[in-house]
């Protein structure tokens, strides 16, 4: 199985393959989604805006716009069934769409709380166990993203940070899990990268500008992140050659270190 499914990465190096990304409609995910689009991959790109989507998508036919909210129950299913239905497999699910909080302990409610978990915990895991049957019969691969505060404490946000310690834990898990069946389970862990997760938080412009200056100035490489360097990594992981499973690869400049 491993020498039927080996390639390598760059153009054309997931010709005939299937994935689906969440998230995809902007930043980082509309990086993977664009990325494994240009490695040949037929992609259904999942998010919650279809006029951001149809913009992901652009000028790549082989990806293909499909608005649902992860936090309905059956959306799962449903994503899994259209994939399906389009290219009659799936080789990688990756569980890239999440929201960000900023919620001091003092502001927290149960509602903050449960959409937290609903989006950034319940979600991907409700379209893994939705993906599992297809990704057995390929040998294929889950890649969840994390994020630096899944596993390094954040003042003013400590629900979000759970969230993403808690994939980092279910990757770890999954990994074990599924293993026996071919399927390996790997995360990327980004910095600070240039996306919409701030704004889309309802930060004012001000405080968006203050924080990305002080991230900036606690990076040992001295910058935020690209989408695409995100992306690149989430390839290599997905990439059917890679004998790599259960791990949560940094991509944070270094900020992981500090």
């Amino acid at each position: 199985m491993i020498d039927e499914h080996r390639t390598t990465l760059g153009t054309g190096g997931f010709t005939g393959r299937a994935v689906v990304v969440t998230g995809a409609g902007s930043g980082i995910g509309r990086a993977i989604a664009r990325a494994f689009a240009a490695a040949g991959a037929g992609v259904l790109a999942v998010g919650r805006r279809p006029d951001a989507l149809a913009e992901t998508a652009g000028e790549h036919p082989s990806i293909v716009p499909f608005a649902a909210d992860l936090r309905d129950e059956s959306a799962g299913e449903v994503i899994v069934a259209t994939a399906l239905a389009r290219w009659n497999r799936l080789d990688v699910l990756v569980n890239n769409a999440g929201v960000f909080a900023a919620m001091p302990l003092a502001e927290a409610t149960a509602a903050r709380i449960d959409d937290l978990v609903a989006t950034n915990l319940t979600a991907p895991s409700l379209l893994a166990k939705a993906a599992l049957a297809p990704l057995r019969e390929r040998g294929g691969a889950i890649i969840n993203v994390s994020s630096t505060f899944g596993h390094r404490p954040i003042a003013g946000a400590a629900h979000y940070g759970a969230t993403k310690a808690a994939i980092e834990q279910l990757t770890r898990s999954w990994a074990l899990e599924l293993a026996p069946d071919g399927v390996r389970v790997n995360a990327v862990a980004p910095g600070p990268t240039e996306s919409e997760a701030l704004s889309s938080a309802g930060l004012p412009e001000a405080v968006i500008a203050q924080i990305k200056a002080e991230e900036t100035a606690r990076i040992p490489l001295g910058r935020r992140g690209d989408p695409a360097e995100v992306a690149d990594w989430v390839l290599r992981l997905a990439d059917p050659a890679a004998w790599v499973t259960g791990q949560v690869l940094a991509v944070d400049g270094g900020l992981g270190l500090n």
